[in-house]
């Protein structure tokens, strides 16, 4: 990707961000995603390129701005498909708690899988580990594998979860090979993220989500 568009998008998801936060702590998580999806559409609309939403925030019917389908950008030559979150964790800006994100993914025209809104299981592991793993391997499995491929011992290894009822197994399998399972609230985007930073403490994200 051209780097001056790249920071076009990064621009974009700040200013999604920046109104996001000026609902941080006030309860209104309504209100909140609204103003980053006014932002981030504001803004997307200001960048030279073609652009279509394929994951978005609902369809047409549904959503007023940045559903899927609809057409973004101010330009004719640069064609790109995009996935958009304006605030993943609304939750988190109402109540003043961490891991809010303003996310965009971006490809060339017909490389985006048009996902449904579905829930799906996901792993998410760093660089290190990124061969490692297999979604349709067993937890015992994949831990072990990125274990080996990282340096670590099996315990020293830290999986992050969403704290839900239907993640019970799931945590109880992680515990019983051996790792360790830090629980969050909200935020698996956020995690996933962590994921790749080595100094995050997290070597792992799984479970199911939309």
């Amino acid at each position: 990707m051209d780097r001056n568009l790249a920071l076009e998008f990064v621009r974009v998801t700040e200013a999604a961000a920046i109104s996001a936060a000026e609902w941080i702590g006030r309860g209104d998580k309504k209100a909140a995603d609204q103003a980053a999806v006014d932002a981030m559409r504001s803004r997307l609309n200001q960048v030279d390129f073609s652009g279509e939403v394929v994951i978005g925030e609902g369809a047409k019917d549904e959503a007023p701005m940045l559903y899927t389908g609809e057409k973004v950008g101010c330009g004719k030559e640069i064609e790109m498909e995009l996935a958009v979150d304006p605030l993943e964790c609304t939750d988190s800006v109402a109540h003043g708690r961490y891991n809010a994100i303003a996310v965009i993914v971006t490809g060339a025209k017909n490389t985006l899988l048009k996902a449904p809104d579905t829930y799906m299981e996901k792993i998410a592991v760093g660089q290190e580990g990124a061969e490692a793993i297999d979604l349709n391997a067993p937890i015992k499995q994949n831990l072990q594998k990125v274990a080996k491929a990282t340096g670590k011992d099996i315990r020293e290894i830290t999986v992050i979860v969403l704290d839900r009822p239907r993640h019970e197994k799931l945590i109880g399998q992680i515990r019983e090979a051996g790792a360790r399972v830090r629980l969050i609230t909200d935020g698996d985007v956020a995690a996933a993220i962590a994921t790749c930073n080595p100094d995050s403490g997290i070597d792992l994200l799984m479970g199911t989500g939309g």
